[in-house]
């Protein structure tokens, strides 16, 4: 079983690939906690998987919170252990930081063991401070052939069952993921600053795309209600641009797995 977050798509396909590789049941997190649904079980010998988008050098906070309420029931086995074969895959712009300690603090505080975890270098999507940019088209293509190429020897790791870890961890990670990080979550995930232009031709699409479901249409344009990851799926999916976060994106373009305009 494998649980995902994606906003953009980029966790999204790499959660697609390693489902269709293993055999295994997606679940998106979004959507299953809101519906309170909490409770599962594992098939004897199946694994336990996540992946999700580092922000901000860390897991998201609503995938750590979803962990925290998760409960895993598993079969006691013929033979072998008794614990399922856990890991996770995220993504990350450039580096993922402690992403791991983090993660692996998440589940042994639920009594199980971390086995195995690695990162993917994925195009950027976050855009909602100064200073932050998209990868060029070339680059975006470059990190999207290099993660899928990494991911064919991930996978047969992963069926194997080996443990290891092949995270990006990057410079002064300490620093970014215990210091950085609480403040992103606390400061820079208000969705007050989104709004929409002139140009907005009322379509609902940031309805459709929010994973969140935190938008809705008011007498035709988009209101944010608050509950925000800040994954920016609503900005780079709008179909003429007109969502804009603060002054921070103004002129940079947006992207999409698959697609970059």
């Amino acid at each position: 079983m494998i649980f995902y977050f994606s906003g953009c798509g980029n966790s999204q396909h790499v959660a697609e690939q390693l489902a269709e590789s293993l055999n295994d049941k997606l679940v998106f997190i979004p959507e299953v906690a809101r519906n309170n649904q909490y409770d599962y079980t594992l098939a004897e010998g199946e694994s336990l998987g996540f992946v999700f988008p580092v922000y901000s050098w860390a897991p998201p906070k609503l995938v750590l919170d979803f962990i925290k309420k998760l409960k895993i029931e598993v079969p006691e086995p013929v033979e072998g252990p008794t614990s399922p074969y856990i890991y996770f895959a995220c993504t990350c712009g450039d580096e993922c930081g402690h992403t791991e300690k983090i993660f692996r603090k998440a589940v042994e505080a639920k009594g199980w063991m971390l086995s195995a975890c690695f990162s993917l270098q994925m195009p950027e999507t976050y855009i909602g401070m100064p200073g932050f940019k998209l990868d060029t088209e070339e680059n975006a293509q470059r990190k999207i052939n290099a993660a899928n190429a990494a991911l064919s020897e991930f996978i047969p790791r992963l069926q194997k069952k080996e443990s290891f870890s092949e995270m990006i961890v990057g410079g002064a990670a300490w620093l970014k993921s215990y210091l950085v990080n609480p403040g992103f979550n606390r400061f820079a995930t208000d969705d007050k600053k989104y709004r929409s232009t002139e140009v907005c031709i009322h379509c609902g699409r940031c309805v459709e795309v929010c994973p969140l479901q935190n938008i809705t249409l008011e007498e035709g344009r988009p209101v944010w209600h608050g509950n925000c990851a800040i994954c920016m799926a609503c900005y780079h999916h709008c179909p003429v641009n007109a969502i804009q976060y603060g002054k921070a994106t103004k002129g940079k373009g947006q992207y999409w797995f698959g697609r970059r305009k």
